[in-house]
């Protein structure tokens, strides 16, 4: 709380909310880390498609402090997204959205744990089958997130206070989540192509963006109280 000199018999007095600047900092981060961790990968050729394990593991070998700085960039953004989804469900409406969105966070971290594994396995030339059954239970895992990203932010969206646009907004970025995880199920035993994974991608990108827009008005947040 700040209080400023008084003038003409009133007293100003700026109050902001802690956890709520501390919201807008994870979810800024957050978002900040993925979309670098995303910058890195999808030109690199690191997205880790399970179609090619033999590939996939030559492109890790090749680029392996490419890679590690790609994970550490996402693991940031998985962790504090966790972390501001905690501090969420002490909001007005944050229970169910902040659980599920520390839940997405936690899932994410388990993705990035099995992409991490690959980096051992891929310095071995006979670890192709082993490095498939790491891939397929990563890729799931971070559909499991993209699932819980979206019904954190319909409950989001649906529960917390905010005007009607970004509520509208938060719901349409919520289907367009949505469309990025059901992807995967329609290419049945085949599985997604680097083309459709990055589709994905895209289409995840909407509720990165919305979350990025709670944390700036997060960060931003405060009351201006005036009195004689």
């Amino acid at each position: 709380m700040l209080t400023l000199p008084p003038r003409q018999g009133f007293t100003v007095t700026a109050m902001t909310d802690p956890r709520s600047r501390l919201i807008g900092v994870l979810l800024l981060t957050s978002l900040v880390a993925m979309m670098t961790a995303a910058v890195i990968v999808v030109p690199s050729g690191l997205t880790l498609n399970p179609a090619d394990p033999a590939a996939t593991l030559t492109a890790v070998a090749e680029r392996t402090g490419l890679h590690l700085i790609e994970l550490a960039f996402d693991v940031l953004g998985w962790l504090t997204l966790t972390a501001a989804g905690l501090a969420m469900t002490a909001r007005p409406g944050g229970p169910m959205a902040g659980g599920l969105l520390a839940a997405a966070g936690l899932a994410g971290l388990l993705h990035d744990a099995g992409n991490l594994a690959l980096t051992q396995l891929a310095a071995t030339t006979t670890a192709a089958s082993a490095a498939l059954a790491v891939m397929l239970t990563a890729k799931w895992m971070v559909n499991l997130a993209g699932l819980l990203w979206v019904a954190a932010t319909v409950a989001a969206a649906t529960g917390s206070p905010m005007s009607t646009r970004l509520r509208v907004a938060g719901l349409v970025a919520a289907i367009s989540g949505l469309a990025a995880v059901v992807l995967p199920w329609t290419t049945g035993t085949a599985g997604p192509t680097a083309a459709l994974e990055q589709l994905g991608y895209v289409l995840h990108l909407p509720i990165m963006l919305w979350y990025g827009v709670l944390g700036w008005r997060s960060l931003r947040s405060g009351r201006l109280r005036l009195g004689r």
